[in-house]
């Protein structure tokens, strides 16, 4: 069994592992499984392996766990630390919540120590109930493909490797290596939804949907998803230019797609014009399409989407950064560098805004630019109180640059890698 458990390791990490490899223990048995099998893994490839486990703060016994996995670290000389997340408001679903803080702070743990991979303990039962689960909300392909085995977010690479291995196998290594681990009480508590599809999935095995097939399932919309992808990104770039920081498609060649195609070059468009990591809801988007067929203008996520002259635009809507101010120094909307080819010190009093319909009464030549006016208003510019310095993407650029964080071949990129 440990021998069949590395090998699912060197599936997902070899042949290029990374020199440090971080891994994330709550304590519970997947995740103390994957520290054991990790720790014997990374002394063989002389890889340096760091732990982490989060402690939400939730249950009393939370902080004790938390030391009980650092006792274990210790015991396998692993370095490890323990964050603390204390930020939540009692809004929002609890554990949605408590996900997206584990993963924040972690990725931002893994920045201080150099690490850019990290490995989770998702099993082949958290596959099924998670494809379940999406089958309740009447997911296509993208829900219906669940977990994929690696995942880019905040700039790390999230591995799964054990997303094909049962629990169970998980407990019984576990066993087999007289290794404790702790049980979340929240695991049997059928409030949640993940634990109402692990009762349901009881409930169906005697009709052959069990585990095995929901991954199936899973492993066969991974591949369709794969070959959607590829489409689109061909369409892409047929279809999509970008131009001063939006996302441009040609009408004519836009409506030829096929009504999927569509969907996914329009989401990808707003998740990167946005900078949200997650698609908008089906019956907003259906009102976006709605809207581009009537003519008219729309806006989602903070993105704006309208027809211009042959083009669909879609681009940072003003409102949504009208009031972002940042140092001169700082990404502005998370999204532009503005650079000075000037020699001199710039001065500290400049600030970055939204160049807004004030700024474009400065800028005599805008039009020159060709770009609409209702596009420039939400480009960055250089101010200095209210009087306007530069706007680099307006025709009055006064020797200054503006640069996308994320340029246009990071956009194509990411329709092959999302």
């Amino acid at each position: 069994m440990p021998e069949r458990l590395l090998e699912h390791i060197s599936q997902a990490l070899l042949p290029a592992p990374p020199d440090i490899l971080g891994v994330a223990v709550s304590g519970g048995g997947d995740s103390v499984a994957l520290l054991s099998v990790l720790r014997d893994f990374c002394n063989i490839h002389d890889i340096s392996l760091h732990a982490v486990t989060v402690d939400h703060g939730l249950r009393a016994a939370s902080a004790a766990e938390a030391r009980e996995v650092a006792t274990l670290c210790q015991a396998l000389n692993v370095p490890h630390d323990i964050l603390v997340w204390s930020e939540w408001d009692g809004t929002g679903n609890l554990q949605n919540e408590a996900r997206k803080a584990r993963y924040r702070k972690i990725a931002d743990w893994a920045g201080r120590l150099g690490i850019t991979t990290i490995c989770v303990g998702h099993t082949a039962d958290d596959q099924a109930e998670t494809v379940l689960m999406r089958l309740a909300r009447s997911s296509g392909v993208d829900g219906l493909s669940a977990m994929q085995t690696s995942t880019l977010r905040d700039g790390i690479n999230w591995v799964r490797p054990l997303l094909a291995v049962r629990r169970e196998k998980l407990r019984n290594y576990l066993r087999l290596r007289d290794m404790s681990w702790s049980e979340d009480p929240s695991n049997t508590d059928e409030q949640f939804a993940r634990i109402k599809a692990r009762r349901v999935l009881e409930v169906l095995a005697p009709l052959g949907i069990d585990t095995d097939i929901l991954c199936d399932v899973a492993d066969h919309m991974q591949r369709s998803r794969k070959a959607l992808d590829w489409q689109t990104f061909l369409a892409a770039k047929k279809v999509i230019t970008i131009e001063a920081g939006a996302v441009v498609l040609d009408e004519a060649l836009f409506e030829l797609q096929p009504d999927e195609i569509q969907r996914r070059l329009l989401v990808r468009a707003i998740n990167w014009v946005s900078g949200s990591s997650y698609p908008p809801r089906k019956a907003a988007l259906s009102n976006v399409k709605q809207a581009l067929r009537n003519g008219q203008a729309s806006t989602l996520e903070g993105c704006h989407i309208r027809r211009i002259g042959g083009n669909i635009w879609i681009f940072r809507e003003h409102k949504a950064v009208s009031f972002v101010e940042t140092e001169i120094d700082m990404p502005w909307d998370g999204r532009w560098v503005l650079k000075s080819d000037l020699s001199g010190k710039v001065s500290h009093s400049l600030r970055l805004r939204a160049l807004g319909p004030s700024g474009l009464e400065q800028c005599p030549d805008w039009r020159a630019t060709g770009r609409p006016y209702v596009v420039l208003q939400s480009t960055p510019a250089v101010w200095d109180g209210q009087q306007l310095v530069a706007a680099p993407l307006a025709g009055f650029p006064q020797y200054w640059r503006a640069e996308l964080n994320l340029d246009e071949d990071t956009f194509f990129a990411a329709l092959l890698s999302h």
